[in-house]
């Protein structure tokens, strides 16, 4: 079986009694969603940082009320407005230590948790300290040395650190991590800088996209292959996530055959979320109706499709919802080449729209790149 780690990414929260305590109802409906549906498919739920709007004690104890019946363990990071206050000291008292970790292995996976907020000067003015940037510099390095898979938690990009963005991408991108998630933006998005996948999740509060429909990210990682798709709070069950092969968007590393693979007979395996007795139908080009078969004692279905060179869709279905990828298959001479890497960790390489997965291209929110409109 090969290695996999599933979480369940509730964007920024900015947990705030100016607005009715909007985030604190929502959070309570998403906590009751994944104790219902997603709790023993997923290992964690993150919270990417910006939990308390203004950094107050009443703020983050309205969090925590809501956090208190769920049935996964939590992880949560600090953003630039958990540190309004100029420290972390309500941040810290919130949160026990267990649940804001530096580093922890997770499902085999060496999951390093970066403060980016703590040497800024408040507001979104994101730096590490020296400590932190050798840190993640060590982590990175243990990662390879006990043969671990790295991800990387942080509340931005890279490419919106004030300092050194640009050396902490490129690090990213020598220690293979596969996927880095982030906060802060306020939309939905995927960054593929042709080494490392960037993915943001839409504010649970202050949305600016999709009618203000709230909701959260599913991200698993399947060997190396990360998947990304955004679940609307409130939707229908069950939920499909295809995780294996990649979708030619989320290609990093072309030479992987999880990523592109040869031509013949190709391995599908997809995840499902929710119980039901309906079939795992998959599909691609011509090949229809394919019954999969579930992987016994995992949330994982596998299936078999025949493709030759070139893009083909693949489609997994399960009552109401499917999950579609583009699949790129190449032979192993007709792999293609990586360019030099431009701007590692930046906007600039946003995969843009993708409905299919809750991905609008909006670009509407607070970050360097959003348009405040």
């Amino acid at each position: 079986m090969t290695q996999s780690i599933t979480w369940v990414h509730v964007g920024d929260l900015h947990m705030d009694e100016e607005d009715g305590w909007l985030s604190r109802d929502r959070l309570k409906d998403i906590v009751a969603e994944v104790n219902t549906h997603i709790a023993d498919a997923a290992d964690f739920v993150f919270l990417p940082g910006d939990n308390a709007n203004h950094a107050t004690h009443e703020q983050y104890c309205a969090i925590t009320e809501a956090l208190a019946p769920l049935q996964l363990p939590y992880r949560v990071i600090a953003g630039d407005h958990d540190y309004e206050l100029g420290d972390l000291r309500n941040f810290d008292a919130a949160f026990p230590e267990q649940n804001r970790p530096e580093m922890e292995v997770i499902a085999g996976y060496r999951c390093i948790f970066v403060d980016i907020v703590s040497a800024g000067a408040g507001g979104p003015d994101f730096r590490l300290t020296m400590h932190h940037r050798n840190r993640l510099l060590n982590e990175l390095a243990r990662a390879e040395a006990e043969e671990q898979t790295p991800l990387v938690f942080m509340h931005a990009y890279p490419g919106d650190l004030a300092a050194d963005g640009e050396l902490i991408a490129s690090a990213l991108s020598d220690a293979r991590v596969p996927y880095v998630d982030t906060g802060h933006t306020h939309y939905n998005e995927l960054l593929n800088d042709g080494r490392v996948v960037y993915g943001a999740t839409r504010s649970t509060a202050q949305i600016e996209e999709g009618h203000g429909k709230p909701g959260y990210s599913l991200i698993s990682v399947y060997g190396r292959v990360p998947s990304w798709r955004f679940k609307a709070l409130g939707t229908s069950w069950p939920f499909v996530q295809i995780v294996s092969p990649a979708d030619l968007r989320m290609v990093t590393r072309p030479a992987d055959l999880q990523q592109v693979p040869h031509p013949g007979e190709i391995e599908v395996i997809a995840k499902r979320f929710g119980e039901t007795d309906d079939p795992m139908i998959l599909s691609c080009d011509r090949q229809t109706g394919i019954v999969m078969t579930a992987l016994e004692g995992t949330h994982f279905w596998r299936g078999v499709v025949h493709l030759g060179s070139g893009a083909h869709n693949v489609t997994v279905t399960c009552a109401d919802d499917s999950d579609t990828v583009k699949l790129l298959v190449r032979e192993a001479h007709d792999i293609p080449r990586r360019g030099a890497s431009i701007a590692p960790g930046c906007h600039v390489h946003s995969i843009g729209a993708w409905p299919e997965h809750g991905l609008e291209g909006t670009q509407l929110g607070p970050n360097r790149n959003g348009a405040h409109i």
